[in-house]
């Protein structure tokens, strides 16, 4: 058995905020399996490299001793979690929570020990609530708590609609803790709020109220806007194991020391051993290699890793690919901007003109494959190595205005 001092190590790695961890301490010195509760709802069909920071952590208390509760929120996501919105989200059919929830229960387990995993479905306590339940649990909150939420808050200075069924999400949420008898909620830190709401309905239903761990969210290959599909910055677990290597390939060398420490399960005097060895001389693409092989080795397998990075090599450093190059930040006013115009705010043509010439020429590579489409459109977040011709390079991430 790890000592409580080890545990702890491990489990504030990578994390926000730990409330409270004195409560964290009692309960792992109990020497009991610990309930470590994790929510998600299956609002897109696959996961991303982003979803994968928190099932991480899971993976670590389960390596730890403890269970872990895998909460797909099927309930929760014909509500629609208003986290960050600007605007009330439409809430998904029955049919898509489904479809998308079967896909999640077998992409987890790339990550988890089945062995050690329960999976739940909040339609399972929530769907068995009367009105006069619903109504019960809406009456431990005040619209005056809710209003201290941050996006809500904004939303309602700034005279945009709030719908009433999005109170009761954070509510929901707060009851799945009460109904699973959670000892731990990990949520990203955009969650703190809703992680919050189940320590106070827990305490108000008798429980010992659950520590909740907040998590970072991870930037995407832009380096900057969150990792998400919509942005197209993101990195899907289940994306081909060249794309996944080349996307991988294409973060900055700063960027890569946070996927390390988010992402990887070496420990961190490795990781600090890796650093020392870059400041002292090592190529921080050859580290990056390390990056993208455990990865898709794990969403993957060894095979299709060791096949990605001999592609790789075989597409950029054989081509040429210069191990420095310019990082370019262009700033995209609506959304989306065409290539030849990327091209040109790079420095790489020196108009949009000669931009189409090259790119009719074939002349023009993304992430070492060719383009040849003139009205290519790149979305905001977006990130990759551009070459036009044989000697002009730049890796660049477009964010939006």
């Amino acid at each position: 058995m790890n000592s409580i001092e080890d545990a702890l190590a491990q489990i504030r790695r990578g994390t926000d905020e730990i409330l409270v961890e004195s409560e964290l301490i009692k309960k792992l010195e109990s020497g009991r399996s610990l309930k470590i509760k994790a929510g998600f709802d299956p609002t897109a069909p696959d996961l991303h490299l982003g979803h994968t920071v928190l099932i991480n952590k899971l993976r670590q208390f389960q390596d730890l001793g403890h269970e872990v509760q895998f909460l797909i929120g099927d309930f929760t996501a014909m509500i629609g979690d208003p986290t960050g919105k600007s605007a009330t989200r439409p809430p998904l059919t029955r049919e898509e929570v489904l479809e998308n929830a079967r896909t999640y229960e077998h992409q987890v387990f790339k990550i988890l020990d089945p062995q050690k995993t329960t999976v739940l479905f909040n339609s399972q306590w929530m769907g068995a609530m009367s009105a006069a339940d619903m109504i019960q649990l809406a009456a431990r909150h005040t619209v005056a708590r809710m209003l201290e939420r941050d996006d809500f808050s904004k939303r309602y200075k700034s005279g945009q609609a709030i719908a009433i069924h999005e109170f009761l999400y954070p509510l929901v949420q707060g009851y799945d803790s009460v109904a699973m008898k959670a000892d731990v909620e990990l949520g990203g830190t955009d969650q703190k709020f809703n992680l919050l709401v189940g320590r106070q309905l827990q305490e108000a239903w008798g429980q010992e109220p659950q520590i909740a761990i907040t998590l970072p969210i991870l930037e995407g290959l832009d380096g900057v806007q969150k990792m998400s599909k919509s942005l197209g910055n993101y990195i899907g677990i289940t994306d081909d194991p060249k794309d996944m290597f080349g996307k991988i390939m294409s973060i900055s060398d700063e960027l890569m020391w946070r996927y390390f420490e988010l992402l990887s399960f070496r420990s961190m005097s490795e990781i600090e051993a890796l650093q020392r060895e870059v400041k002292q001389g090592r190529n921080p693409r050859d580290v990056k290699f390390l990056l993208a092989e455990e990865l898709i080795t794990r969403f993957h397998d060894a095979d299709a890793a060791h096949a990605a990075q001999a592609d790789f090599i075989q597409r950029f450093q054989k081509g040429a690919l210069p191990e420095e190059m310019e990082e370019k930040v262009i700033v995209v006013d609506g959304d989306a901007m065409g290539l030849a115009q990327v091209l040109k705010q790079a420095g790489l043509t020196s108009s949009t003109s000669e931009a189409f010439r090259m790119i009719q020429q074939g002349a023009v590579r993304l992430d070492g494959e060719k383009v040849s489409d003139k009205g290519l459109q790149l979305k905001p977040g977006a990130g990759f190595v551009a070459q036009v011709g044989k000697r002009r390079f730049a890796r660049i991430s477009l964010q939006k205005k």
